[in-house]
């Protein structure tokens, strides 16, 4: 059993690019089909697809490269089950000089950095990338 599904989701990404993987198959949940989408949106990643039923229900996402090479360089896990870390909205800062960006869980959902700036929300950080 896994005590931050968060965390091993972003490893498992990070080993399957480490390698040069087509793609990575993740357990499921909802939290995580979220950042993935919100992966999708932003151009990190190419697709992604639940699968199966029930408890035998997994994500696979279609992993993204440019010449060879990994779109996403860095994913780091910032909150964690350890310690939490929450930011108001006045907080929210721009990752990279606003070539990276952070997801943050706010009450209206995940979102990253600039959205929930513009929206005038602050919530958990729940991880860079860039």
């Amino acid at each position: 059993m896994v005590n931050d599904p968060i965390a091993d989701m972003l490893t498992r990404i990070r080993n399957a690019q480490a390698v040069n993987h087509k793609t990575v198959v993740i357990p499921f949940s909802k939290l995580k089909l979220n950042l993935a989408e919100i992966l999708i949106k932003e151009g990190l990643i190419k697709k992604v697809t639940p699968q199966g039923r029930k408890t035998r229900k997994v994500i696979e996402i279609e992993l993204k490269y440019q010449k060879g090479q990994p779109i996403i360089n860095v994913l780091r896990r910032i909150s964690k089950p350890g310690r939490r870390l929450y930011i108001k909205k006045s907080q929210i800062r721009s990752i990279r000089q606003g070539f990276g960006l952070s997801i943050i869980s706010t009450h209206q959902g995940l979102m990253t950095n600039s959205e929930a700036k513009k929206k005038g929300l602050g919530g958990e950080i729940m991880c860079e990338i860039w």
